[in-house]
């Protein structure tokens, strides 16, 4: 069977190649998730004209097609994300609002097609807001059907209304490295089991 592969989607709202906080958590959670065989790519979303909308496809150049096969053919996707006034940027928001079209797509056996697929987030910011983000990308991931690992986000939260951000740090805290390993560790063991034994079809 083929490698695992894992799709993180940065949500900064800078395109390349401006510094994000964000692009670099995204890459320490891949970094970690080789460390277990999964292979990762990582796309920034700011790069791309994704329009807004809730079809799969808003047309005229919509980018989304594209963007949403690459994370049908991925077995992990993490959705990493700046924190602005408490919320998940406008990008990060977009992409769950695009794979709202999902909700009601299903494979050929009836089930959602995003089922079997593990859903990951990371948070960066200079104020309070990582659980809440957290908890939305969740609750948005797990309607489309995206499984949960435990313990699957990662965040850091700077001093409020400071000058520092995550990107500028000398060195990865320790909680925060460990809890992106422990998100690694846990998605890639849940991802190999759905892989082998998906949920089972209705009826």
């Amino acid at each position: 069977m083929s490698t695992p592969t894992a799709l993180a989607l940065v949500c900064t709202l800078k395109p390349t190649p401006a510094e994000s906080s964000s692009d670099l958590i995204a890459r320490q959670v891949l970094d970690q998730l080789a460390e277990h065989d999964i292979k990762g790519e990582l796309v920034r979303v700011a790069d791309l004209d994704i329009r807004p909308g809730v079809s799969a496809d808003e047309g005229d150049g919509d980018q989304w097609p594209t963007l949403r096969s690459r994370v049908l053919a991925a077995d992990i996707l993490l959705i990493a994300t700046p924190t602005w006034v408490g919320h998940m940027s406008s990008i990060a928001q977009r992409v769950l609002e695009r794979l709202d079209a999902d909700l009601h797509e299903t494979d050929s056996k009836g089930r959602p097609v995003m089922a079997g697929k593990i859903g990951l987030a990371a948070a960066v910011g200079n104020e309070d807001g990582a659980h809440k983000i957290v908890a939305d990308l969740f609750q948005g991931l797990n309607d489309i059907g995206f499984t949960i690992p435990s313990q699957g986000c990662t965040y850091w939260n700077g001093e409020a209304m400071g000058s520092i951000d995550f990107r500028d740090l000398d060195q990865v805290p320790s909680a925060v490295a460990e809890a992106t390993a422990t998100m690694a560790r846990n998605a890639a063991h849940l991802a190999r089991l759905l892989r082998d034994h998906n949920y089972p079809a209705p009826g």
